[in-house]
């Protein structure tokens, strides 16, 4: 049920560094770009705080269109999703100074927290633990059917490096569109796994009730990560009936988002050869 604001054990749930915290913003297309933001915390009843310590899109996406979705997973996998708006952000005050005595950023020799965004929760749900027995049932499911649904050749949008990461069985994949209401809404999709180098499928799962209001063919994302904080972020148009009780996304980007060498992977950027001096 989605309450309007956080009470005592959301603020102290949500912060440890050590959880998932994804921020879902609109890009200038009008489509969900999902980013993992550790820093995401609750500061009193009615308000978030995101740390910024690299400048990313999802920072700059927040502060030309202001709706943004949200995602928490303790480490005890209990589940908090809402809504918010980009009200602000700073250089300086009281919350700059708590993440920069983090550990994470107090002892790194690189870099610190230089922003904190300030975000006013509209709707929060959660906390609700991750239901293991429906996951499980649902990735049998859609491992069994997912070679019905497989493309022959089509385009080569999952390189091995992300078919690798949504098809283990630990990973953690989360889907994202923009809501009729104009806000940017995850839904757990644990159970997707790939179907070719360009479709993505899985079975309803205990979220699949929250499947049903996207349109066919909506611009959709969706974010996959593994226990090694490999991670990517793919969009694509959401398909239904692509099989047995399958949908799926057909996908046409693909973004690498972990370390050392994040960024676009397709549709392959130009290269700009650099001129010497």
């Amino acid at each position: 049920m989605m309450r309007n604001s956080f009470d005592a054990a959301d603020v102290s749930a949500f912060e440890p560094a050590e959880k998932v915290g994804l921020v879902v913003t609109i890009n200038g297309a009008g489509e969900p770009h999902i980013s993992l933001i550790t820093t995401i915390s609750a500061l009193g009843s009615h308000e978030l705080t995101l740390g910024e310590f690299s400048r990313g899109l999802s920072k700059a996406y927040m502060q030309e269109r202001h709706q943004v979705g949200f995602l928490v997973m303790s480490l005890d996998r209990r589940l908090w999703r809402g809504r918010a708006v980009w009200k602000r952000c700073a250089k300086e005050g009281p919350e700059y100074v708590k993440y920069n005595k983090q550990p994470m950023f107090r002892y790194n020799a690189y870099f610190g927290i230089n922003t904190v965004h300030y975000l006013e929760l509209q709707g929060v749900e959660g906390p609700s633990a991750l239901p293991m027995p429906g996951i499980a049932l649902s990735s049998l499911a859609t491992a069994a059917l997912c070679g019905r649904a497989r493309v022959a050749g089509g385009a080569e949008v999952l390189p091995p490096f992300a078919s690798s990461i949504i098809d283990a069985l630990a990973s953690l994949n989360f889907l994202a569109y923009v809501d009729a209401g104009g806000f940017p809404w995850i839904v757990p999709v644990i159970q997707a796994r790939s179907s070719g180098p360009s479709r993505i499928v899985f079975t309803p799962g205990p979220w699949g009730r929250e499947l049903g209001p996207i349109p066919d063919g909506a611009r959709v994302a969706l974010f996959s990560m593994n226990l090694g904080m490999e991670s990517f972020l793919a969009r694509g148009s959401y398909r239904r009936g692509l099989g047995p009780s399958l949908s799926g996304i057909e996908l046409d980007w693909l973004y690498n988002s972990a370390p050392p060498c994040h960024g676009q992977v397709y549709p392959r950027p130009d290269l700009k050869v650099c001129s010497q001096a």
